[in-house]
């Protein structure tokens, strides 16, 4: 059956081109071995404020992680071990066009993982070229029957990046995009996937500030006979004060189900982990806390 039944407290920390650059500044080579590692210890990190934040007590959802196999391989297999449920993502890290991490090979590449969700990000505005929007529907039907066939739970995370054209409607101002412009896209964005054949089991949507916005969304992805679809919020890095406005907006609405928080959690506490500001034990409790905080908001609605 498509869907998820519980509510999902997902941090996310799949990020791999984010942290090389965000953080290490490596931007036109591979990163190196000892780069590698340094990227490796921040998943690590990360996982030990997750830790942390389950043995504080969270109640009234699942929580889980995304993570990446490339710096995040051990982090999936303490998962496995400690029975967490986690996501991993399947896509190239950073590209315009939806494409397979693992080219043709992704579906023997899942069954090695072992993940509870397929994860992939696309980039999807209903006014991109035709010819990029068939490319990428292609490709999302081809992993949605995979997964529907094998029996997996799959979570599809799109943005929709403004058009030039789309921005000079509000002046250039991103935020009124955001408000004005994007809330309707995202439905056009859940309409088109389903028309070109994607069926994910929960959207990971960009952030709403109304819950009427949200309510639209969610009425979307449950046509068609998918009652049991679920929407997660996403964090997009944006400061708490946002996160939270978005989180309280999704909270009330029939259909959407926790939320999927990254950069918004981890990243100050990471940065200052590796600048030698803060200590590991320091950013383990702030990672914990700031996600233990982002579930008292979803839960409270306040």
């Amino acid at each position: 059956m498509k869907g998820y039944p519980n509510d999902l407290y997902i941090l996310a920390f799949d990020h791999r081109g984010t942290l090389t650059k965000g953080l290490l500044g490596v931007e036109a080579r591979p990163p190196e071995k000892e780069e590698v590692l340094r990227v490796s210890e921040m998943k690590n990190i990360i996982f030990e404020g997750f830790l942390s934040a389950k043995e504080k007590g969270i109640s009234g959802g699942d929580p889980a992680i995304l993570v990446d196999e490339q710096f995040g391989i051990d982090v999936q297999k303490k998962a496995i071990e400690n029975g967490i449920k986690f996501a991993a993502p399947v896509e190239k890290s950073g590209q315009s066009i939806f494409d397979f991490e693992y080219g043709e090979d992704f579906g023997e590449k899942i069954n090695e993982v072992g993940a509870d969700f397929i994860k992939i990000l696309v980039r999807w505005n209903p006014d991109d070229e035709e010819e990029a929007r068939e490319i990428q529907g292609s490709r999302i039907k081809t992993l949605s029957d995979w997964i529907i066939d094998n029996e997996k739970k799959f979570l599809l995370e799109f943005l929709v990046p403004a058009t030039e054209e789309q921005l000079e409607t509000v002046d250039g101002d991103q935020a009124r995009y955001d408000a004005e412009i994007r809330p309707n896209l995202a439905v056009k964005v859940v309409e088109e996937m389903r028309e070109r054949g994607a069926d994910p089991d929960i959207w990971k949507i960009e952030g709403l500030d109304t819950k009427e916005d949200c309510e639209k969304i969610a009425e979307s992805i449950k046509n068609g006979g998918r009652e049991d679809v679920i929407a997660v919020v996403l964090g997009r890095g944006a400061n708490d004060e946002k996160v939270n406005e978005w989180l309280r907006a999704g909270s009330s609405v029939d259909g959407y189900k926790g939320f999927a928080i990254g950069r918004s959690i981890f990243w100050e506490s990471l940065k200052g982990w590796h600048e030698g500001s803060k200590s590991r034990e320091e950013a383990v409790e702030e990672i914990a806390n700031s996600y233990l905080g982002f579930i008292s908001v979803y839960q409270s609605g306040s």
